[in-house]
């Protein structure tokens, strides 16, 4: 009997990303028009025009995270909905997980706490603003899975 050594089988690099962070999103739509808000210029993506929301801490289900980030955030007390749009982006080493859900009613109105301007504006002009890469790759999804009328201009 011939011993033959074979050569290990080489391991293939999985593609992992160095960090990832869940996040969720509340698409609040009143009068034919959704709330976006402009983020801070001390935070990541200043400037940027977003759907409220924030990122999921530990032992919270998405839902309660998004109701918790909308009264921080809103200073309103909301009726999650349900999800609608599950999708991710990478940003360099980052990746997010971003969850949209449809915000059905909420109590108070909607100040910025957080954002340094809220703006309630059509939904065709949304990609005339400047918004995450990661909403402006999902836009077209974005629209379908919540019925916005109209095409992003």
């Amino acid at each position: 009997m011939e011993n033959k050594k074979t050569e290990p089988t080489p391991k293939r690099k999985a593609h992992v990303k160095k960090n990832w962070i869940p996040v969720v999103a509340g698409l609040l739509k009143k009068d034919g028009k959704i709330l976006v808000g402009q983020r801070p210029e001390n935070h990541t993506l200043a400037g940027l025009w977003e759907f409220p929301g924030g990122k999921i801490e530990l032992g919270e289900t998405p839902e309660e995270a998004l109701a918790r980030e909308l009264n921080e955030e809103l200073g309103i007390e909301a009726v999650v909905g349900e999800l609608k749009l599950a999708c991710s982006h990478s940003y360099g080493e980052v990746g997010i997980l971003i969850l949209f859900y449809e915000i059905l009613f909420w109590k108070g109105e909607p100040k910025a706490q957080h954002h340094v301007e809220l703006e309630w504006i059509e939904p065709t002009t949304l990609t005339k603003r400047k918004i995450p890469d990661a909403n402006r790759k999902n836009i077209h999804r974005i629209f379908k899975a919540f019925d916005l009328k109209g095409e992003p201009l």
